[in-house]
């Protein structure tokens, strides 16, 4: 919750690949008082059945910049071993020589004011991402 002194930061992600939540990624939230100040990682948490984080740490007070950073390369791989299981055993196999996932992280970093709450969905797939400041 944001306060007169504190900004507030919420996500959720969608998978646009299929049209769902992505369950169970890992998120981490770091913070930094200044522009040229060091990041302090403040925790994390991970998405729950709907996609959503509701427990991320709270931002400290004088917050200026935040980092939302997506461990989505463990969620592609998941995604793929259960699509490969679901095939058909006499499917042709079509394999790409590149990775599961193009992005294996997402960093997204944002400016933040005192008593504003920031809601960032992380729109996703395995070869592309988009963000957005959501309500």
């Amino acid at each position: 919750m944001s306060t007169s002194t504190t900004a507030s930061v919420s996500t959720h992600i969608l998978d646009t690949s299929i049209g769902r939540p992505a369950a169970g990624v890992a998120v981490r939230l770091g913070a930094r008082l200044g522009h040229t100040a060091d990041w302090r990682a403040l925790g994390g948490s991970a998405t729950d059945a709907d996609g959503r984080c509701k427990d991320l740490p709270a931002l400290p007070e004088g917050t200026t910049h935040v980092r939302l950073d997506f461990a989505v390369e463990p969620y592609f791989e998941e995604q793929a071993a259960n699509q490969q299981a679901d095939a058909q055993q006499d499917a042709p196999a079509t394999r790409d020589s590149g990775p599961a996932v193009f992005f294996p992280e997402v960093a997204i970093t944002f400016a933040v004011v005192p008593g504003e709450h920031y809601h960032v969905p992380l729109l996703l797939n395995p070869f592309g991402y988009s963000v957005y400041r959501g309500s």
